[in-house]
């Protein structure tokens, strides 16, 4: 099976603690439509690349891909329908932000064949959202998560913790308000500083400092406490779900080492040809991307992974989620649960073995950066 990933690059404006690939969403009508054509042109060739294979889900990410033209987004999903047909019903999801003006496309966008929406929450007050650069308030979201939750079967919520003063007592009643909107997943960020990103300028200068490590750990154990009191299972390390039917199919098919295309300008895929795991990266700059699938050249990176290169990708994707790792990909890797790291990782509680698989525990989840780093050095 083939999953696809859309990158959407245009924002109504740039968040400061953002560091993807976007652009302001201003006067690119026309750029917007050599994009899509060119979307358009590029599934087509990874089609005949790939050759016939059942769609798994399309995710269309960004950027704010809920900006994009219904019709364009419809255009897509019929074309990747039509290239890759799917066994069955498949998961569509599509980001989006709460502003009143995006919950008004809704209805449009489900009709394209969006059936699940990824919504920018964030925060729930309006002092908060002001930091975050964010262009809605808390009403807009409350409002727009209304709206979503007619037109969606399926929806999300994203938020961020750790913000600058907040605290344990605060954080808890926000997310507990936040249960009440009536969502099925829900993606708690802690927030983090990138020293690209307009916040890790203001960071450097001194401007503000980021929450301490102890208080970032404190507001993490809060959120599990309250998310796990409330029956959603932390089944990733940062995606909770109320039950395995509201997981994200589209992110464990990519969690799970599956194979996905990715379009759009810096997006990232992984295939399998010639049966070797390939690494691909679009170029990143919209008109780049557009004259290189023009010139039947998309990607800026094409790398075939070494077998011990694909195990170590599937064992750091994998450890992130309930499901962890098989052994044999640790095995792969000259790592064993009888001596070495794995087996101190083991002896130590912040790895367990069932089976032939590898997971963190929950004393190894909340420092899992770590756990990868001594298993995997």
């Amino acid at each position: 099976m083939l999953a696809l990933y859309l990158h959407w690059p245009y924002c109504a404006r740039i968040c400061p603690y953002c560091d993807f690939n976007v652009v302001r969403d201003r006067g690119r009508k026309d750029e917007q439509a050599a994009l899509v054509a060119a979307i358009l042109a590029d599934l087509e060739a990874h089609a005949a690349l790939t050759g016939p294979r059942p769609l798994a889900s399309i995710f269309f990410g960004g950027g704010t891909p809920s900006l994009m033209d219904p019709a364009a987004l419809a255009s897509v999903i019929d074309r990747a329908r039509a290239l890759f047909p799917p066994a069955g019903d498949i998961e569509i999801s599509l980001e989006a932000n709460p502003t009143d003006a995006e919950a008004d496309r809704f209805a449009a966008l489900a009709d394209a064949g969006v059936n699940r929406l990824s919504m920018g929450v964030q925060a729930l007050d309006d002092a908060s959202l002001s930091f975050l650069g964010r262009n809605h308030s808390a009403d807009e979201a409350r409002r727009a998560v209304a709206v979503a939750a007619r037109a969606f079967p399926r929806l999300s919520i994203d938020l961020i913790y750790a913000r600058p003063g907040q605290t344990v007592e605060a954080w808890t009643a926000e997310l507990t308000e936040a249960l009440d909107l009536g969502f099925e997943h829900v993606s708690p960020y802690q927030l983090t500083i990138e020293p690209t990103t307009a916040f890790g300028r203001a960071v450097a200068r001194g401007v503000w400092a980021p929450s301490d490590e102890d208080l970032a750990a404190a507001l993490y154990e809060t959120t599990q406490t309250v998310l796990e009191a409330a029956g959603f299972e932390a089944y990733e390390v940062s995606n909770h779900a109320r039950g395995p039917a509201a997981r994200s199919a589209h992110n464990l098919h990519v969690w799970r080492g599956g194979d996905y295309l990715g379009l759009g300008p810096g997006a990232h895929g992984r295939l399998t040809l010639d049966g070797v795991r390939t690494a691909t990266v679009a170029h990143r700059r919209i008109a780049d991307y557009v004259a290189g699938v023009a010139a039947a050249a998309p990607w800026s990176e094409r790398a075939a992974l070494s077998p011990a290169e694909a195990a170590e990708e599937r064992i750091l994707l994998g450890l992130r989620t309930v499901e962890g790792a098989a052994l044999a990909d640790l095995q792969t890797l000259d790592r064993s649960p009888t001596h070495g790291p794995l087996a101190d990782l083991l002896a130590d509680g912040f790895l367990a073995l069932s089976g032939d698989r590898i997971a963190a525990t929950s004393r190894g989840r909340p420092v899992l950066d770590g756990v990868l780093k001594a298993l995997l050095a």
